[in-house]
């Protein structure tokens, strides 16, 4: 394994007020202050301002959980790149399953994001991941690489290399349900060889690949510890101190 930094990101979803999320973070803070690891928190768009303020001078940041790649125009409820930036958002999250599921998005409109957040000077976080129909189905491989290379489709290796891939199989977000260490590890693997592909293996060895799908305090150790997973993009396990402190600290 590479000198990768492990990455522990919450993914909170639509959960906490602006107020609670602020106080969530101040909290945090004192509690993950000496991790090794880079620590961020994805948060609602109503939460960002306060939670930039209270993650501030700290080793906390702050990642937006979508957006648009217009720079601006008629997008009612949309946010831009632009507006993220300005506010201080490194990091933000594309392509989650529920975003594809719920709301219709491409692997095309993954790849917009993308390069529309690099442009902008921040970080995507892209998602990935297969149904348990597609996994029962034995598709798993080539349904992930084909999510993979759309939304990369036109990232030099530079942009790739600040880039975060994050491997969440779609029957483990919120089931209870864990790939095993050696699924998860298998899926980023096949991830990792494709960048390599189309890379090389400078970049493919730099570029961290999170795994997500019920990472919580008694797993995170082991699945952060296999070659290729980088560490967790977490959802339920990043909403309460101790459960995410633990998974910081593994």
């Amino acid at each position: 394994m590479a000198n990768r930094t492990i990455m522990a990101a919450g993914n909170w979803k639509m959960n906490k007020t602006p107020a609670e999320a602020s106080a969530f973070v101040e909290g945090l803070k004192p509690l993950v202050a000496g991790a090794t690891t880079e620590v961020v928190v994805g948060v609602p768009f109503v939460a960002l301002s306060g939670v930039l303020a209270a993650a501030k001078g700290s080793n906390v940041k702050v990642a937006a959980q979508n957006v648009h790649w217009e720079a601006n125009g008629a997008y009612t409820g949309e946010i831009s790149c632009g507006m993220l930036k300005e506010m201080g958002v490194e990091y933000v999250i594309v392509g989650h399953s529920e975003r594809r599921e719920y709301f219709g998005e491409t692997n095309e409109m993954i790849n917009k994001k993308a390069r529309a957040i690099l442009n902008a000077g921040m970080l995507p976080i892209i998602c990935c991941g297969e149904t348990l129909t597609q996994r029962e189905q034995g598709v798993t491989a080539e349904h992930v690489r084909y999510q993979i290379k759309v939304a990369l489709l036109g990232l030099s290796a530079e942009e790739m290399m600040k880039s975060v891939i994050a491997y969440e199989p779609i029957w483990a977000i919120g089931t209870g349900k864990t790939a095993s260490d050696e699924q998860a590890e298998e899926v980023c693997a096949i991830i990792r060889q494709l960048l390599v592909e189309l890379y090389g293996t400078e970049v493919a060895e730099t570029t961290r690949i999170l795994y997500g799908g019920s990472v919580n305090a008694g797993n995170a150790k082991v699945l952060f510890g296999m070659p290729n997973i980088d560490g967790g993009l977490v959802g339920g396990a990043s909403l309460k101190h101790d459960g995410f402190t633990a998974i910081v600290l593994a």
